[in-house]
């Protein structure tokens, strides 16, 4: 059964709930143990609402202003990648992990102000290499960076890869193999012959 919502006045902003002035319909639970105690709303009233439409007003254009803000660092961030320099073991996995704060922080270096919060991550990069994710700064405002995670020092398999071909190492070990064989045989010979 579904509990009755209680309506109140909000007299701040809060996220994803409403803004200042706003009244809004939120659970008991939530109304008794976290807006009451913290003053953040009250029983709405006409004299209160009409107090609070100043406040409101601001918060409207602060708002309007922060989403113009987002909106042109979500266009300056499009097709954006970062680079992080992690250490590895010989097998590229990284000691730890990169997670949503190594690249949050990476961006602001990068000159992307982006919180932690806006970084959807599906899980930890443990391993080097090329990756993607998503920014998220509104439900409609995101777009997709690349992530390259490399080595802090050279890695013995890849130096060993990018070296010589595969094919010119087995060739001589084949012939450095079949020469002793050859030498074992003539000398298997030159045996039976002084036997006879």
């Amino acid at each position: 059964m579904a509990s009755k919502k209680v309506e109140l006045l909000l007299n701040r902003t809060i996220e994803n709930l409403g803004l200042v002035g706003d009244v809004v319909k939120v659970k008991p639970g939530f109304a008794r143990n976290y807006l009451l105690p913290h003053a953040f709303a009250e029983a709405p009233t006409a004299e209160k609402v009409e107090a609070l439409k100043g406040l409101r007003a601001q918060a409207q254009a602060e708002l309007s202003k922060l989403r113009s803000e987002r909106e042109a660092l979500i266009a300056r961030m499009e097709g954006a990648s970062i680079k992080l320099v992690r250490s590895v073991n010989d097998s590229g996995v990284l000691y730890g992990a990169v997670t949503q704060r190594d690249i949050a922080d990476q961006l602001v270096v990068d000159g992307f102000p982006v919180d932690m919060r806006a970084v959807r991550l599906q899980m930890p990069i443990r391993r080097i290499g090329s990756y993607s994710c998503v920014i998220q700064l509104d439900r409609d405002l995101k777009t997709e960076i690349g992530i390259e995670v490399i080595p802090d020092r050279t890695l013995e398999i890849l130096t060993a890869a990018a070296d010589a071909p595969a094919e010119e190492p087995a060739e001589e070990t084949k012939a450095a193999e079949a020469a002793p064989a050859a030498e074992d045989d003539k000398k298997g010979k030159k045996g039976k012959k002084s036997k006879d």
